[in-house]
């Protein structure tokens, strides 16, 4: 990876979720508001600073990237365009999340 460019494993089944009432809402179902997604970083520039590899971090995937790399999907993104990072390499007592 180069400068601050972030690789993350996008999470397909992420998309899929159930509504209050146990109603399962397809990950292709138009929302009216835009969701942002959790996806774990599988790699990172050496001019990223908030990312480790390892963290989830959260993105909007509508500005994304895709790659394919060894037949596998993943999205490249700066990290500017990073909304949270949420890491357990943190001291006790902290959220592990930044926004």
């Amino acid at each position: 990876m180069l400068h601050d460019r972030v690789l993350v494993d996008l999470d397909r089944d992420a998309g899929e979720r159930r509504s209050s009432g146990g109603i399962v809402i397809p990950a292709t179902a138009a929302m009216g508001a835009r969701r942002l997604q959790w996806s774990k970083v599988i790699a990172v520039g050496p001019h990223a600073r908030a990312v480790e590899v390892g963290d989830r971090v959260l993105f909007d995937p509508e500005d994304k990237a895709e790659v394919e790399v060894h037949g596998e999907v993943y999205v490249v993104m700066r990290e500017r365009d990073v909304h949270a990072v949420a890491a357990e390499r943190l001291e006790a007592g902290s959220t592990g999340l930044y926004l």
